[in-house]
């Protein structure tokens, strides 16, 4: 059983849509976006085109099946509107970025879908949405459209068959071409038939009448220019009837007319007794004209012709096509393979250039008098023909692989092969997450990929695209099982094996256990707290044992909302008492809180929204105890005391020496990147370090995550990236592997607004093992696909990996909690969108424990739920009682309110019925390795000799950054009723500051904790600042 995901795979990703496979590549970095909205349909569309929706689509079957084009880096809905109103159609949808599609009315039962779906910014335009993978965004002209298409049922002495089939084992049912110099019509097509003396002919595709390997150069993402039919004295190759349904697209050069199907022929036979002689058709020669010879000469050194090969019997030989020519020779294919770095060419047809360093897909050589077409820029040598090829190689020989055949052995893992599986029934995908593996899908890439990830189900489709998933995906989404024969296309990096076909998926599943998700019978519970008066983004435990709150500006549902209040925890059965009023005087919107190390415990506000407030600096002093209300309040004044730069969703961290380190933001609301550091107090002749990392990743780095080494270096996670830095110049000692994202996407993140949570594993004494930080879940730019698993790292062992373990559920805006066992509880957030207002939906109620000390992939209990939405603003915040106060909500989003209501969490430690522990403390400050001692010890589960001793740093809970957060299980011994505790060794295991001790019972019972001080105020932050409108607390 592999249960570790520890990365060591690297697959090349690009995106691209199955229909256009081989040629796009989507980018999604799309410039700076507005935190505040994601991409979205224009509200002011040209002329009187308005939106439909979002609706499924389908490469065998298209919503749309009238004029398309795809462009890469300008794609936008303007330009496609534009597009399909110069062809003169009503309907217009943009899909997976830069895909244009036009037609008169919806086509093949297409069906409306969440308007999330459709979530993939254009090309062009990274503010508009240009649909998805099988999702269209429909625009509707409001003309009237034309009357529905029809089959032409004659045409002067031709007479219409009906639909036929085509293409049966690579095979063409009319084998005769004809080049089209106009777009296709019925009309054109017979006529042409007619001029060269054949009996029957045929339109297929839509723009084709038809073209010899019309469906598998779509399968190469051709678009596709040249006009062909295809003309006969017989029907050939076992074509027959089909239903007249199949052909159903209409005719490129006159919308009112089908012109067949993929493989589908609509069929005419002349019955006049009037046609004349054949004669050799159009094109580029062959087939009955001057004779043709392959080329022997003039070629570079060392490149020769080899053979005809037949192509298409089992699939296409080659892997690499190249745009159709219409000047091609057997030369110009062969230096252009050559500068590629190929080493075998092939042409067919007059005017198509394959590439390869190899023949796929059972390649066989053909009579050489099959070869018989002239290339489109010289008529005398042999150009391929019909599913035939040309070759010329500069190699001794050409290797021609086998028919390929499904993988069952020397797979990865506990991987089987489950079958043929259809795909996409009903528009839903069998397996959910979807990679383009252009040059290097194979049932290993796939399946290691979906293991690494944590999921039980892989799947390859249409040669280069792979899908993860569950085992119970399959048959939730309507996957069943398709004949053997269906899944026959070549794995893109493996041609020997096979990856499916279009709409069938070649499965394997895990056969062994993957993920264990505890569930168990004690899940602890969430219980009302107290009514609210305060929409948090800011929620800090102070250690007079009250929680402040900060608030942005106008988000209260009070006018007279000052934005800072203090709760009381011993009075909450008496509202009016519990709270307390306090005030700031700038806009705390996003800003960041830490706990100083000084006497009083102040905690320090920085940052802020905009102008003034962005440059912030507020503190305040808990005094007071519990039951009797406090004095203090926030204190700021600019004038005297502010930032050096501006910071919109900075985030701060108390250095092992003292001082205060605040970093990153931005200038303002959606303004530019900040991406810079400073320290309070400012060292004299010191400014702001600018951060070229930072500066590099906005703006998805906000509220960077930050925790000291032990080695007293400063480690940084950001987006998706990580390092080491100095704690003194704050250059880079260490850039650590790229964190780990989304199954499909490598670009996904876990900072600000693709927002994760951070917290480092507990220390223990002696203090010899590396630290190990966590960092759980986020989402993606762009589709804003949200993360389902937890990363860590132990960031200063040599060659250092993170290892990938998956959630029980997806959860973006995450807030995680130390607790006093050294587990960490996971909640609040969503599962669908990123952070922000109104960017997020589908509440994530589970609250989820993950347990550092069981093996990994075994470290999830899944808890208790709630019935309060928790998204954008919420906070968790740990209770000296061992409870975690739950808070805040300020979506801005319809059907969630901005929530003033406080829970709080009882952990299944607290849901025993066991009373908990019991101590006396009299010293509470401490240097480092100190010794003091806690008396008249108490437990009521077991012996005194079992008792555990932990330290929970003092945190600050906002935007799933628990700002301080820290756990240490420190050396202790206890005799009688006395347990005698060491503090840590220095200020790198243990940053100075203050910290809830907790005693626990051997059943995890915590007691009520108290606060200490370790480590002093090395800074003299006590003594900071000194001037007007501040009160010093001293050190």
């Amino acid at each position: 059983m592999a249960s570790s995901k520890v990365f060591a795979l690297a697959i090349a990703i690009t995106f691209a849509h199955s229909s256009f496979a081989s040629t796009h590549t989507h980018s999604f970095t799309d410039g700076r976006r507005h935190r505040d909205r994601r991409q979205t349909i224009p509200t002011n569309l040209p002329g009187n085109w308005t939106s439909e929706g979002c609706y499924t689509d389908n490469v065998g079957a298209r919503t749309l099946n009238g004029a398309s084009f795809a462009n890469g880096t300008g794609m936008t809905i303007e330009s496609c509107l534009d597009f399909c109103d110069t062809n003169n159609f009503v309907l217009a949808g943009v899909e997976f970025g830069d895909e244009c599609y036009c037609d008169n009315r919806i086509q093949n039962n297409a069906t409306t879908a969440a308007a999330s779906d459709c979530n993939t910014p254009c090309a062009g335009n990274g503010q508009e949405v240009c649909g998805a993978a099988n999702r269209l965004n429909v625009f509707n002209s409001g003309k009237t459209p034309p009357p529905p298409p029809i089959t032409v049922p004659s045409v002067g002495n031709w007479t219409s068959l009906g639909c036929y089939s085509d293409g049966i084992n690579g095979q063409r049912t009319l084998t005769v071409g004809v080049n089209l110099n106009t777009p296709a019509t019925v009309e054109e097509c017979t006529a042409s038939c007619f001029a060269a003396g054949y009996q029957y002919a045929g339109t297929e595709f839509a723009d084709q009448c038809c073209e010899y390997d019309l469906l598998n150069r779509n399968a190469f993402g051709r678009s596709l220019t040249k006009y062909f039919q295809v003309c006969d004295s017989a029907i050939n190759n076992g074509g027959a009837p089909t239903p007249i349904t199949d052909c159903n697209m209409v005719c490129s050069g006159n919308s009112s007319e089908f012109c067949g199907g993929p493989n589908r022929l609509n069929m005419y036979n002349y019955t006049g007794d009037n046609l004349p002689p054949i004669s050799t058709p159009g094109g580029g020669g062959g087939g009955g004209g001057a004779p043709v010879f392959p080329v022997t000469s003039g070629l570079p050194t060392p490149w020769k012709y080899v053979a005809c090969y037949v192509d298409n019997a089992f699939g296409r030989v080659f892997e690499f096509e190249q745009p159709d020519n219409p000047n091609t020779t057997v030369e110009e294919c062969v230096n252009l393979c050559a500068s590629q770095n190929f080493t075998v060419a092939g042409i067919e047809f007059s005017d198509q250039c394959f590439c390869g360093d190899r023949l796929v897909n059972g390649a066989v050589v053909a009579d050489e008098s099959t070869c018989n077409m002239g290339c489109a820029g010289n008529t005398t040598e042999a150009c391929g023909g019909p599913n035939r090829l040309s070759v010329y190689t500069e190699l001794d020989n050409v290797t021609a692989l086998p028919v390929p055949t499904v993988q069952t052995t020397n797979l990865t893992g506990d991987w089987t092969y489950a079958g043929c599986y259809t795909d996409n029934a009903a528009g839903v995908r069998t397996l959910p997450w979807q990679l383009i593996l252009t040059l290097n899908n194979s049932a290993n890439a796939c399946t290691s990929q979906c293991s690494a990830f944590g999921y039980t189900a892989a799947g390859m489709e249409f040669s280069d695209q792979c899908f993860c998933g569950d085992i119970s995906d399959i048959a939730a989404n309507g996957g069943t099982l398709a004949p053997e024969s269906d899944c026959n296309q070549q794995c893109s990096g493996d041609p020997i094996h096979l990856c499916g076909s279009g709409n069938r998926l070649t499965m394997y599943t895990w056969n062994g256990t993957m993920n264990v998700w505890h569930t168990p019978e004690n899940t602890g519970y969430y219980e009302f707290f107290v009514p609210g008066v305060v929409v948090p983004l800011i929620a800090t435990l102070g250690v007079n044992n009250k929680v402040t709150f900060l608030e942005k500006a106008g988000t209260s549902e009070f006018d007279n909302s000052t934005g800072a209040y203090e709760l009381d925890l011993s009075l909450v059965s008496n509202f009016s008492a519990a709270w307390r009023t306090m005030h700031v005087q700038t806009d705390v919107f996003c800003s960041g809180s830490v706990i100083l190390p000084d006497k009083g415990a102040r905690q320090i506000n920085v940052g802020g929204w905009s102008l003034d407030s962005t440059f912030g600096i507020r503190l305040y002093t808990p005094n007071g105890v519990p039951g009797i209300n406090s004095t203090n309040d926030w204190e700021e004044n600019w004038n005297e005391l502010h930032l050096l730069a501006g910071r919109w969703y900075p985030s701060a961290l108390v250095l092992s020496n003292g001082s205060i380190l605040v970093m990153g933001g931005e200038t303002g609301s959606n303004a530019s990147p900040q991406p810079s550091l400073e320290l309070l107090p400012l060292p004299e002749g010191s400014g702001t370090v600018f951060l070229d990392f930072l500066n590099r990743t906005d703006p998805y780095n906000l509220y960077p995550f930050l925790t000291m080494l032990p080695s007293g270096r400063i480690f940084v996670g950001y987006y998706n990236e990580a390092r080491i830095l100095d704690p003194v110049t704050f250059e880079t000692v260490k850039t650590l592997p790229n964190i780990p994202g989304a199954v499909n996407n490598f670009l996904a993140g876990r900072t600000y607004p693709l927002e994760g949570s951070m917290i480092p594993f507990p220390q223990y004494a002696p203090y010899t093992d590396p630290l190990r930080v966590l960092i759980c879940g986020g989402s993606t730019p762009g589709p804003a696909q949200v993360i389902d698993n937890c990363v860590s790292i132990e960031p200063e062992t040599e060659n250092a990996t993170w290892t990938l373990e998956r959630m029980p559920s997806r959860r973006v805006m995450s807030c995680m909690v130390p607790l006093p066992d050294g587990t960490m509880m996971i909640m609040n957030g969503a599962m669908e969108g990123v952070a922000g207002f109104g960017l997020a939906s589908d509440p994530n109620f589970n609250a989820v424990l993950y347990d550092p000390t069981q093996p990994v992939g075994q470290r999830f209990s899944i808890l208790n739920t709630t019935i309060v939405a928790r998204l954008y603003h919420s906070e968790a915040t740990l209770l000296p009682d061992g409870r975690i106060l739950v808070s805040g909500s300020d979506p801005q989003t319809p059907g969630f309110p901005e929530e003033m209501r406080i829970e709080v969490y009882v952990p299944p430690y607290l849901n025993q019925g066991i009373r908990q522990p019991e101590y006396n403390i009299s010293e509470t400050d401490f240097g480092y390795s100190q010794t003091f001692e806690i008396t008249g010890v108490q437990v009521f589960h077991g012996s005194i000799a079992n008792v555990k001793v932990s330290l929970i740093a003092a945190t600050s809970s906002t935007h799933g950054n628990a700002m301080g957060a820290r756990t240490i299980f420190p050396e202790f011994s206890c005799s009688g009723t006395t347990c005698t505790i060491t503090t840590p060794p220095n200020a790198f295991v243990s940053p100075p500051g203050w910290w809830q001790l907790f005693i626990l019972d051997d059943a995890g019972t915590p007691s009520h904790s108290s606060w200490i001080r370790i480590g002093g105020d090395p800074g003299q932050l006590g003594n900071w600042p000194d001037l007007p409108g501040f009160t010093t607390p001293g050190v």
